[in-house]
């Protein structure tokens, strides 16, 4: 495992448990208003965390914090995940995995091998617009697709989640995502926030009332759908 990062106490990554957070190094997209920058690019020039050192900061939290989220990057482009998730099972953390749902097979052995307790699969765009808001040009969406089907099999608690830009969004784009996913359990609309670890630096975020409006209009297809970070 290539880990880049951890944080160690987060109120917000897990819904409803207190957890660490670690970051894993690499992404197979480049979506502009990444907020994880630093970490994407392989190889990676920055200090990893080895797995020694991990294991030995969550064995002193046992019974202090609830859950270990995995994000990145992108999780599943490692190569030792299984391995890597069982022995966190095993000192009795759950699981949240955050993914951008480019590698089914990897996300469904995952849930499969009741290795993953909760899933957040960030769902970018309508599907005709998401080559433009990953940066991948002819990009399948494939892969996409048949995450989305898995997750909405309820057979792990899940979300989606979409990180709004006034550059890439519209509202008629976030209909069409909404249609794309009606009957998801969860989904949430998060906006764009500048920090010094944006892979783009020309982009900008809805205003609160622009994005209640944008809820609004979405709510008759995922009448769950809420905002986030507001």
């Amino acid at each position: 495992m290539q880990i880049g990062g951890l944080q160690k106490l987060s109120l917000l990554d897990y819904p409803d448990k207190t957890c660490c957070t670690i970051f894993t190094v690499g992404c197979n997209l480049r979506c502009p208003f990444c907020h994880n920058a630093s970490i994407i690019h392989l190889p990676f020039s920055g200090d990893i965390i080895s797995e020694e050192e991990l294991f030995s900061f969550l064995k002193k939290r046992k019974g202090l914090l609830d859950g270990v989220c995995i994000t990145g990057g992108e999780p599943l482009l490692q190569k030792d995940l299984e391995p890597f998730f069982y022995e966190i099972k095993s000192l009795g953390f759950s699981i949240k995995l955050d993914s951008n749902g480019s590698f089914p097979e990897r996300l469904q052995q995952l849930i499969s091998s009741k290795l993953v307790d909760y899933v957040a699969m960030d769902i970018k765009n309508a599907q005709d617009k998401y080559s433009q808001t990953i940066g991948i040009k002819n990009f399948d969406l494939g892969p996409i697709k048949e995450s989305v089907s898995i997750l909405m099999a309820d057979v792990v608690p899940y979300e989606f989640r979409t990180t709004v830009v006034r550059e890439l969004h519209t509202a008629e784009d976030m209909l069409a995502l909404a249609q794309w996913i009606q009957g998801s359990e969860k989904y949430y609309i998060q906006s764009f926030v500048h920090s010094d670890d944006v892979l783009a630096k020309d982009l900008s975020g809805y205003s609160e009332k622009e994005l209640r409006n944008l809820l609004q209009s979405i709510l008759p297809f995922l009448p769950s759908a809420e905002l986030r970070g507001i």
